[in-house]
């Protein structure tokens, strides 16, 4: 297979302002396959675990300092005009937008019933309306020239681990997302896919402790670049993959998605059947990948004001 580029195109990654993180990795893997990169973070944070500024203007730098091409944009996803702002800037400097890589990510540790409203509304906020709002800008550009390439950074922290209730939750609601974009999209030339990452990141080192087993695997073994080459590919004008989630990691890759089992049928169903019954619902023999595409009409006979 020839080497996959990606010159003439512009990719935006948000949250890339970090050293060691997966926006640095993408942003980098990117800028070296000739893709011109708007590099966005926050800046300062108001996470007191991520004692360090977040600076775009760092990896650019870098990016810069290896012969790519990039910009800085510090913002927060999580606020119409700072998404505005980035999709101008993107725009006004490179003339059009191919990839949106929504990787702005926070994450608290904390028991369900002691984590502040605050706090949880931060995590909603940026993992999914962040990604939300990133995507809704970027859009009618990329329906406009019939083509775009979206890949949202979910986590496994979908599937329901302790401490990180609100984490998981933006994040299931981020798989669900872009299964949305992807039947939406297809429509008009636009592709959505997520991954869930592992790898050593900033976030990751905040809430694990140096002396943890996990922490010194994460740190040797799973490095952002190996991360990276899935999420490039997912981006890549020959891709056609849409509406897919990958676990990434370590040099693992595998598909993640959803099952919906066969279940029961009884039309004279009761509260005792179905305890009675219970087991053959949870069976997972017979079941089959949940998923709706564009042809699925009933979906599009909905009447819109779009």
């Amino acid at each position: 297979m020839s080497l996959l580029r990606f010159d003439g195109r512009t990719a935006i990654v948000t949250g890339a302002g970090r050293n060691p993180s997966l926006g640095r990795a993408f942003a980098l893997l990117l800028a070296s396959r000739g893709a011109n990169v708007v590099v966005n973070d926050i800046g300062d944070t108001k996470v007191a675990a991520y004692k360090e500024r977040a600076s775009p203007e760092d990896i650019v730098e870098e990016i810069r300092s290896l012969g790519g091409s990039a910009i800085p944009h510090v913002g927060s996803v999580t606020e119409e005009a700072g998404v505005s702002s980035l999709v101008k800037l993107a725009k006004e400097a490179f003339g059009r937008i191919d990839i949106l890589i929504n990787n702005a990510g926070v994450c608290v540790r904390a028991p369900f019933d002691r984590m502040s409203p605050e706090d949880f509304r931060l995590q909603i906020d940026v993992n999914l309306m962040g990604a939300a709002l990133a995507s809704r800008a970027v859009w009618p550009h990329m329906r406009e020239q019939q083509y775009g390439r979206i890949i949202n950074v979910g986590s496994s922290g979908m599937y329901g681990m302790p401490m990180i209730s609100a984490y998981g939750a933006g994040k299931g609601g981020l798989f669900a997302l872009t299964r949305a974009l992807a039947t939406e999209g297809e429509r008009v030339g636009i592709n959505a896919n997520s991954i869930h990452p592992t790898a050593f990141t900033q976030m990751m080192a905040s809430l694990h402790d140096e002396n943890s087993t996990l922490y010194k695997e994460a740190k040797a073994e799973r490095p952002a670049e190996l991360v990276a080459p899935v999420v490039a590919y997912l981006a890549h004008e020959s891709c056609r993959i849409n509406g897919e989630c990958f676990g990434v990691g370590g040099g693992r890759v595998n598909r993640v998605y959803m099952v919906e089992t066969e279940g029961i049928f009884d039309r004279s169903l009761t509260v005792e059947a179905f305890a009675a019954r219970c087991e053959e619902v949870l069976s997972e023999e017979g079941g089959s990948v949940m998923g709706y595409g564009v042809s699925d009409p009933q979906f599009w006979e909905v009447k819109t004001d779009a």
